[in-house]
C-alpha cells in the first residue's frame, strides 16, 4: 500500500488508506478549552474513554482568555437569582435568546439551552465553580469584584424588554478582577485529571477526519513530534478547535464586515481549521458571515447618558443597549463619521475607565460649536438634541425608546467622541459561524442529515447565539461548555 499524501484539513483520509491504527480510544476530541473540557468530562462520566489532543502546550483555549461571564436562568432561577430576588422564567430567556438570534435563531437548541440552563449552573457547581448569592446592579461590561450576578447584554433596552420580562442571567465566578476566565479552566482542568478515562496529549496539532466506506468518521489524523499518526475513533470525534477569527483568509471570506474591527479576541488555534475538517467531510457551514464586534463605550455607565450620531447629526439607536448591539448597528451606517456625545460631567473618569479609547473629536461651550468643530450641518446636531431633550424632561424617547432611567437633559459644554470604526476606537471582534450540528452536537450535512462520528461544539459548531446585536456578554462561554457536554454525552453513549 502507498502512503497516503501529507493530510490537511479540507481532505479527509480515507479508511482504506490507513495502514495502521496508532492509537484507539472510544471518544476523540479535539481541543481543551472550555468546550472540549466539558465534552471530556461529560463523555468520561457516561462510560467512554476518552483521549484529547490540544494544539497549545496547555489548555485553555478561548476561555481562559475571557472573564467566563456565564449566561444561565429560566426554571425560575438559578440558586443565585433566586437568592438575589430574581424569578426567571424558561419562557423570557428563550423569548429573549429567540429575539437576539433573530431570523438565525435555532428554536431548537436555544430551547434546549434555556431549558437545562439552571441544571447546568448545577453541573458547574457540583464540579466545583464557585458563584457568590450577591447582585452587582451597576452597569458593566464585566464584574471585576468578586459578585456573580449582573445584566450583560440588552435584556433592560428597548424592543427586548418590551417583549421579555427582563431579568439579570450573567454569573460570573466568584474571583476578583477579570480572573473568571483562568480560574473555571483551572477547576475543570482538575476534574480532567481526576479521571482516568480521559487522556490528554498536548502539541499535537489535529490534521484531518478519517472517513469509512460509507462516509462515516471513524478516526482522527494529528501530527505529533512530527509524525502523522492515525487515532482510531470508535464512537466519534468532537470538534472544539474554537472558531476562526484568527484566520485572515477565512475572515476575509466569509465574514468581510468583521475587517472594520480591530482587535481580533481569541486563542492562536482559532484557525478554523475544526470548521474545514468537517466541512471536508459534508457539514454545512452556516451562519459564517456573522460575528461579534463592539464600542465598548462603558464604563463609566455615565456614559449610557449620552447620544450616539452620524455625520448628519442624526441619533440611530437607544443608547442603553448592549456594546455589542452598538458595534453591529455603527457598521450599518452609511456615514464617514460616527460620534459619541456626552456631556462634560458624564464624560467624567472616562479616560481612566473606560475601555473604548475614542480619541476626542471635539467640544463646544455651545452646540453651534460643537456642531462647527465636526464639520456638521449647522442646526443638524441642535434640532437632534432640541427633540432628544424635550424627550428626556419628560422622560419618553419618542425617537429610540431609551430606558427613561438614562434620560437626561443634555447641556453644554458638550465633548464628542470619534467611534467611527478604524478611527482609534476598540473595536474587538470574534466570529459566530461554524458547523450546524442538532442540540446533542451531531454535526449536520446540507440536508441537515447526521454525519454519524462526528460531532461539533463551542465556536467550532454555530451555537445559540447568531449576531452581535443581539449578543449578551456569557452567551460564548455558556453555550461553549454547554454545548460541550451535550456533545461529550452524545458521543459516549453512540453505538461503536
Amino acid at each position: 500500500m502507498s502512503s497516503p499524501p501529507p493530510a490537511n484539513p479540507s481532505h479527509p483520509r480515507k479508511m482504506q488508506d490507513v495502514g495502521q491504527w496508532h492509537r484507539e480510544t472510544d471518544v476523540v476530541i479535539v481541543g481543551l478549552g472550555g468546550a472540549g473540557s466539558c465534552a471530556a468530562i461529560e463523555a468520561a462520566d457516561a462510560g467512554a474513554e476518552v483521549l484529547v489532543f490540544e494544539l497549545a502546550s496547555a489548555g485553555g483555549g478561548s476561555t481562559a482568555m475571557s472573564s467566563a461571564e456565564i449566561y444561565m436562568g429560566g426554571n425560575g432561577g438559578t440558586r443565585v437569582q433566586q437568592a438575589c430576588g430574581f424569578h426567571d422564567s424558561t419562557d423570557d430567556m428563550v423569548a429573549y435568546m429567540m429575539m437576539a438570534a433573530g431570523p438565525q435563531a435555532d428554536e431548537a437548541k436555544i430551547r434546549n439551552y434555556c431549558e437545562h440552563s439552571s441544571e447546568h449552573f448545577q453541573w458547574l457547581v457540583d464540579r466545583g465553580v464557585p458563584f457568590k448569592d450577591s447582585f452587582h446592579e451597576e452597569r458593566a461590561i464585566m464584574c471585576l469584584t468578586d459578585d456573580c450576578l449582573l445584566y450583560t447584554g440588552s435584556e433592560k433596552a428597548w424592543p427586548f424588554a418590551q417583549h421579555a420580562r427582563p431579568c439579570p442571567r450573567g454569573h460570573n465566578l466568584q474571583i476578583e478582577g477579570d480572573n473568571g476566565g483562568p480560574l473555571l479552566m483551572k477547576i475543570l482542568q482538575e476534574n480532567i485529571e481526576r479521571r482516568d478515562a480521559i487522556s490528554v496529549e498536548y502539541e499535537t496539532r489535529a490534521l484531518t477526519l478519517i472517513v469509512d466506506e460509507a462516509g462515516a468518521v471513524a478516526g482522527l489524523v494529528v501530527r505529533q513530534n512530527m509524525e502523522e499518526l492515525n487515532v482510531r475513533a470508535r464512537r466519534g470525534v468532537i470538534l472544539c478547535a474554537g472558531g476562526f477569527v484568527m484566520n485572515e483568509e477565512m475572515v476575509r471570506k466569509y465574514a468581510p464586515m468583521l475587517t472594520d474591527g480591530n482587535t481580533p479576541i481569541g486563542n492562536p488555534g482559532d484557525t478554523g481549521s475544526g470548521i474545514l475538517m468537517g466541512m471536508a467531510v459534508g457539514g454545512a457551514a452556516i451562519n459564517m458571515h456573522e460575528g461579534f464586534i463592539s464600542l465598548p463605550y462603558y464604563p463609566p455607565a455615565e456614559m449610557t447618558r449620552g447620544i450616539v450620531i452620524n455625520d448628519k447629526g442624526q441619533r440611530f439607536i437607544n443608547e442603553d443597549v448592549y456594546h455589542g448591539r452598538l458595534g453591529a448597528f455603527a457598521l450599518r451606517q452609511l456615514a464617514e463619521r460616527l460620534y459619541f456625545i456626552v456631556t462634560v460631567e458624564q464624560y467624567g473618569d472616562y479616560e481612566q475607565a473606560s475601555y473604548l479609547g475614542a480619541p476626542v473629536a471635539g467640544t463646544g461651550e455651545t452646540v453651534a460649536e460643537l456642531e462647527e468643530e465636526l464639520g456638521l450641518r449647522p442646526g443638524a446636531l441642535q434640532q437632534t438634541l432640541a427633540i432628544y431633550n424635550e424627550d428626556a424632561a419628560r422622560g419618553e424617547d419618542s425617537q429610540y425608546h431609551k430606558a427613561p432611567e438614562w434620560l437626561t437633559p443634555l447641556q453644554p459644554p458638550l465633548v464628542a467622541l470619534d467611534i467611527t470604526p478604524g478611527r482609534g476606537a476598540f473595536l474587538p471582534y470574534f466570529t459566530l459561524g461554524g458547523l450546524d450540528t442538532l442540540p446533542s452536537g451531531e454535526v449536520l450535512d446540507q440536508q441537515r442529515e447526521v454525519i454519524p462520528g462526528l460531532y461539533a461544539a463551542g465556536r467550532t459548531a454555530c451555537g445559540v447565539v447568531r449576531r452581535a446585536e443581539g449578543y449578551s456578554s456569557g452567551m460564548s462561554v455558556g453555550d461553549a461548555t454547554f454545548s460541550g457536554r451535550m456533545a461529550g454525552r452524545q458521543a459516549a453513549t453512540a453505538r461503536q
